[in-house]
């Protein structure tokens, strides 16, 4: 790349950087502006609907301007309606608003709960993906379990926009403090009884907490049954349903002890330190009038109208572009859009040519007419705005190019791009871009970022088949679930002397309907073989000769299984594209949708890929996933993603599968691919229950008395529990553009990523296990090179003077392999460990180039011995378990440990009876 390219690529930059999110929301005047709310098309029409929301944001403005020491509230929002429902002359058309981009979607209750929840793929402080809500949580059948919707709209705000997380624990709902047994709770003036609740054919029965003699916790089914009416202010993050809380945890009053996800992710700090210190916060001072009331808009999505803008330039010629490109267009209007879509088509060069109005997808004719117009000759210059300004000609014969769509090809440098940027900017169309080859216009970007639309690459690698996921990656942002076109596979290769190109691809329950096998090649066709899971061969490929191109699609249903293809051909590039839609309206087929954590990677700065993969509101455990990117010279690099809660991944099981990418090795753009293979480990994962939303109070207690809240509902929607699923999909991540990519060889800036899962616990009395996932030397790659673990009885000075505190020796503990579980064992030295302490513990990584990686998330241990049992004393056994040290400075520590081990013992005996 050119010293000039490199300076433009930088310049544009400067543009793109913090780009985070497809959101449109704004912060003006701390009003936020541009709330998207959508309604998803499966949920039947309900006018009382559209009120709720209304009256949902309304009552939780004030909320969240008190909550925030009067610096936000809400100031527009935009209800998304689906096009399934009646037209109204209030409903006017979107924008930029799609359902892709949407902040808070309402769908159907799917897994029997009602629960509110936040999507978080990030760190502590980065902004959350989407708000989930029901319509019955909307209509007020919830209120008794989390209280008024206005109250907890705002706590998913918190989650949304600021990234902080809940301070309750589900699954550990108690925490030793100094001993004694604490709820996990923020703060810790929050008030109530602890009591077990058990529940059965629909009653439930109220009993007193019994505690664990091993742990000094109480039993799993206890839980904190609060105080109706309370004095605690905070937090928001814990309980909202409480009248009295009205703030967020701040640094005075937060409970940095509780094993909580706020604690483990944000290094202790409190919500409102994190709020504290976001942008938003920065950019807002406190208001000195109380805010206005929301205002809302109502958007009915409209039919899709989208127009291809394709360049034809004389450079179209080189490596077989134009022909690639005629091969992804064919493959978008054949099969990626949907019917009832309005499509145009216009090409340029020097100046541009409209090659077809819009046509209304109606049939199968309809689509080839439209392959028709596709340009066969290149030549000439490059003139992107004229292109664009045609396109916005074309829509505007028909429809107002409000919420329309253009996707924009070209493979050439335009220094007159800019020119047209006002332009896009009004027309409130969204403009998807795909840059393909390593000469597209550097400023190519900034029309995607600017209008919301999709931003792609595709390098000159046909084998990698980038231009093809491009235009696979095209479907409405509005559409059904139903209607979208999915990929299973995307393949290719480079063929000698009558080589095979061999595979399989799984075609699952949940799609099978329109089911397209896509082959291209490059001099001549190939031989084409394809089997079906019965073992039929499959015959009627139509072949174009022209378009060097075959497919075959798959009457009806395609049969369930394994499909099975062979490819021959000799001397030239072979690329093989399966897709299909969704079998049954009613059944939500499993989708990959993937990303990157931002638009631009800045060297050493890593990058973060995720692949949301999900059936509905099931994630999809123990899939095979894995990301290959490209960068701009053709260099490819794989990565196995996981879903560990370690390393880049935020949420172990969730069904975000994440990984860090630090394998830069040139400046400009990279393309993303994902592969994800379900197989005998891949489940379904039904569940009621998530992270990152509001808390389900089990009861009050009023006047006295426990006043019970109807429990979770059981799923009893048991074909989603648990259940194997076999699937093959592919999905395009977009792109994104590196910077400050020094020349080869690239020097080691990058250290071992953080642990974030450390957790400690007490064996023996005086031996501490600790468990981890290991990092690598480069974040989560490689092997790190030693550990240094430090410990405290004071939280903050383990976090704050980490280098100062105890350090535990480590001799023997060589760090294992990336991603690999550690186990460490030792007996705490040179610090007072009694009965009541309360020990806190971290490690950080060093590799080989002697980078230290962040603290690790605080794990905290609390000693508890409990009081001789009552039995009498057991006769003296001589020796402890082996491996374990018995000198402690504890006195009488010995027989302790002897007589909890034959309690132990006892128990077990007792236990097999």
């Amino acid at each position: 790349m050119g010293s000039w390219k490199s300076s433009v690529f930088i310049l544009v930059l400067h543009f793109l950087e913090g780009a985070l999110s497809d959101s449109l929301i704004k912060l003006n005047n701390n009003g936020y502006e541009d709330i998207v709310i959508a309604i998803d098309p499966s949920v039947p029409e309900d006018e009382a609907l559209i009120q709720q929301i209304k009256d949902m944001v309304t009552e939780a403005s004030p909320y969240l301007f008190e909550a925030t020491e009067k610096r936000f509230y809400f100031k527009s929002v935009s209800i998304l309606i689906p096009e399934n429902w009646n037209a109204k002359p209030e409903y006017t058309k979107p924008k930029l608003e799609t359902y892709k981009n949407a902040d808070v979607v309402v769908e159907p209750n799917q897994l029997s709960t009602d629960e509110p929840y936040t999507e978080q793929f990030g760190k502590c402080g980065e902004r959350g993906e989407k708000i989930h809500l029901t319509p019955d949580f909307l209509a007020g059948k919830a209120l008794k379990q989390y209280g008024p919707q206005g109250r907890v709209f705002v706590h998913e705000w918190a989650h949304l926009q600021w990234g902080v997380f809940d301070e309750y624990n589900n699954e550990e709902k108690f925490y030793l403090s100094r001993g004694r047994p604490q709820a996990v709770r923020c703060s810790t003036d929050i008030t109530g009884q602890y009591k077990t609740i058990k529940c059965q054919g629909g009653s439930c029965t109220v009993g007193p907490c019994r505690l664990n003699k091993l742990t000094g916790l109480y039993n799993k089914e206890c839980v904190l049954i609060p105080q109706k009416q309370q004095i605690a202010k905070a937090s928001i993050m814990f309980a909202q349903s409480i009248e009295s809380v009205v703030g967020f945890c701040n640094e005075k009053n937060h409970n940095k002890e509780a094993p909580n996800l706020q604690n483990q992710k944000c290094n202790l700090r409190s919500t409102w330190e994190v709020i504290s210190e976001s942008e938003d916060f920065k950019k807002t001072t406190p208001m000195t009038t109380n805010p206005p009331k929301p205002t809302f808009s109502l958007l009915q999505i409209a039919q899709r109208v989208v127009c291809l803008v394709l360049d034809k330039s004389g450079s179209m010629a080189s490596d077989n572009r134009l022909d690639r490109m005629n091969q992804a267009a064919k493959f978008f209007l054949l099969q990626t859009v949907e019917d009832r879509s309005w499509v145009g088509l216009v090409t340029f060069d020097g100046s541009a040519q409209v090659r077809s109005e819009l046509v209304q997808i109606k049939s199968d004719a309809d689509r080839d007419a439209l392959t028709k117009h596709l340009p066969t000759v290149s030549s000439g210059g490059t003139s992107i705005c004229s292109g664009l300004q045609s396109a916005f000609t074309v829509i505007k014969k028909k429809y107002p190019t409000d919420g329309s769509e253009i996707v924009l090809l070209t493979d050439g440098e335009d220094n007159t791009i800019s020119m047209c940027f006002n332009m896009v900017k009004q027309s409130g169309a969204i403009i998807h871009t795909v840059a393909l080859g390593p000469s597209a216009a550097a400023e190519l970007e900034q029309l995607s970022q600017m209008t919301g639309g999709l931003q792609t690459y595709a390098s000159d690698q046909a084998q990698n088949n980038g231009l093809i996921d491009a235009f696979g990656a095209l479907s409405s942002g509005n559409g059904a679930i139903a209607q979208r076109s999915i990929q299973l596979e995307s393949r290719g290769a480079t063929l000698q002397n009558r080589q095979w190109m061999n595979g399989t691809v799984i075609v699952d329950d949940t799609v099978g309907k329109d089911t397209l096998f896509l082959i291209t090649w490059t001099n001549q066709q190939p031989q084409i073989f394809l089997w079906d899971p019965s073992g039929t061969r499959q015959n009627g490929f139509v072949v174009d000769a022209a378009s060097k191109m075959a497919y075959l699609q798959v009457p009806d249903i395609a049969k369930v299984g394994i499909w099975k293809y062979s490819l021959q051909a000799s001397s030239q590039t072979l690329t093989l594209t399966v897709t299909s839609r969704a079998s049954s309206a009613t059944l939500p087929p499993i989708t990959v949708t993937s990303k990157m954590n931002k638009d631009t990677g800045k060297f050493p700065s890593p990058m973060i890929v995720y692949a949301n993969i999900h059936q509905g509101a099931s994630p999809i455990l123990g899939a095979q996933v894995t990301a290959v990117i490209e960068s701009a010279n053709g260099k490819t690099v794989t990565l196995e993603l996981l879903d560990n809660g370690a390393g880049a991944d935020a949420t172990k099981n969730d069904g975000v599968y994440s990984r860090y990418f630090i394998a830069y090795d040139t400046n400009g753009r990279y393309s993303v691919k994902i592969w994800a293979l379900g197989g005998i480990n891949t489940v379904r994962q039904g569940t009621a229950s998530r992270s990152n939303g509001a808390l389900l109070v089990a009861g009050w207690i009023e006047n006295g008395k426990i006043q019970l809240n109807p429990p979770r509902p059981a799923n009893n929607k048991t074909e989603v529990q648990n259940k194997k699923v076999c699937f093959s999909r592919t999905s395009s991540g977009g792109s994104f553009v590196a910077s400050h990519v020094p020349k080869a060889p690239i020097p080691d800036l990058f250290p071992p990523c953080q642990i974030t899962d450390l957790r400690a616990k007490v064996q023996g009395y005086s031996v501490i296990n600790l468990t981890w996932t290991a990092p690598g030397n480069d974040y989560d790659h490689g092997q790190a090179f030693k550990y240094i673990i430090r410990m405290s009885t004071n939280v903050l000075d383990l976090r704050d003077k980490f280098n100062a505190s105890v350090q535990v020796n480590t001799t023997g503990l060589i760090p294992k392999k990336a991603n690999s579980e550690e186990i460490f064992v030792f007996e705490p030295e040179n610090i007072a460990f009694e009965n009541g302490t309360n020990l806190f513990i971290a490690i950080k990584a060093v590799d080989k180039a002697n980078l230290e990686s962040e603290i690790s998330n605080l794990a905290q241990v609390s000693l508890f011995i409990p009081p001789p049992p009552e039995t009498p004393s057991p006769p003296d056994i001589s020796v402890p378990s082996p491996n374990i040290s018995i000198n402690n400075t504890i006195p009488g520590l010995h027989i302790l440990r002897i007589i909890w081990k034959w309690v132990g013992d006892l128990q077990l005996t007792l236990a097999h009876c």
